[in-house]
């Protein structure tokens, strides 16, 4: 399906398509923001940064574990786990974001528990020969959106995994996929705007850039796929994977929905009742 989106991003974070998805894009921003840079290195310098309220609830120890970060863009998240006394991988497809990241790892001192590899999701056992070489991979907010095949991917996170070891996810719900302020109510909610199980590309025309309003987007044109839940899951069970659990959430880290409301745990939630989850978030162990 093919629509224009003038407001918020449906996906956080610059686009992470994959190799197998079509070329045209949008730009990504050639380097990490430097005010936003200077933030995070300044408040993380001297203290373990924090992860969203849902990920700390549940992430559990991870001192002695060795992780990998797919599709880690700058690698904020990939240093947290190397502060916590993990040896973390970080990968993802853009060079600007993995060369920020290796400064970032750099000026925090983590460049002897990081590493981080420029390389195409879908790509990744070629770029990282560790086969069963991991304790977790971890996966959050924004990053299977941009992957047109899930399938695929569950077979890539259990190839990392050593057995006992487990995938750890935080995304957006693909319920609350389906709807867009593109499609706006009357009284101002999202309306329905993408099937939950078409599973077909949905290409935007993004005319704005969320970071930077004044950013001009020489490629505009983003292709994103709402996964079903039942897909996802069920990928990690044919890949070898045991599910632990499944929780669903009534917040999400960014302002997905013109409507929602920021709460005091940075999460953003409907201002009135929890009409739907907003996000999600499994664990699931390598068999």
């Amino acid at each position: 399906m093919v629509g224009l989106r003038l407001g918020l991003p449906r996906c956080p974070g610059p686009p992470r398509p994959s190799g197998e998805q079509p070329r045209r894009r949008r730009r990504l921003c050639s380097s990490i923001p430097m005010l936003q840079r200077a933030i995070w290195t300044a408040v993380n310098r001297t203290t373990s940064g924090f992860f969203y309220p849902i990920e700390e609830a549940e992430l559990g120890p991870v001192a002695g574990k060795r992780v990998l970060h797919l599709q880690c863009h700058f690698g904020s998240d990939t240093l947290k786990f190397a502060q916590r006394g993990a040896n973390a991988v970080g990968l993802d497809f853009s060079a600007d974001a993995i060369a920020a990241a290796r400064r970032l790892a750099g000026e925090l001192g983590l460049a002897d528990r990081t590493d981080f590899v420029l390389a195409d999701l879908y790509n990744a056992p070629a770029a990282i020969a560790e086969p069963a070489g991991f304790d977790i991979v971890f996966v959050s907010w924004g990053a299977i959106c941009w992957l047109p095949d899930i399938h695929r991917w569950a077979e890539i996170v259990a190839h990392f995994l050593r057995p006992g070891g487990f995938l750890y996810i935080a995304e957006a719900h693909p319920t609350a996929m389906v709807f867009d302020d593109a499609a706006i109510l009357p009284d101002g909610r999202p309306g329905f705007f993408v099937p939950y199980l078409a599973r077909e590309a949905v290409v935007m025309e993004q005319t704005h850039d969320y970071i930077d309003a004044a950013a001009t987007l020489h490629h505009p044109t983003t292709y994103t796929w709402v996964h079903p839940l039942g897909d996802i899951v069920s990928g990690l069970l044919q890949a070898g994977m045991a599910l632990d659990w499944l929780h669903e959430h009534d917040g999400v880290p960014w302002r997905l929905f013109g409507v929602l409301t920021r709460s005091a745990d940075r999460l953003w939630r409907w201002p009135d009742r929890p009409w739907l989850p907003l996000a999600f978030s499994l664990r699931a162990t390598r068999r």
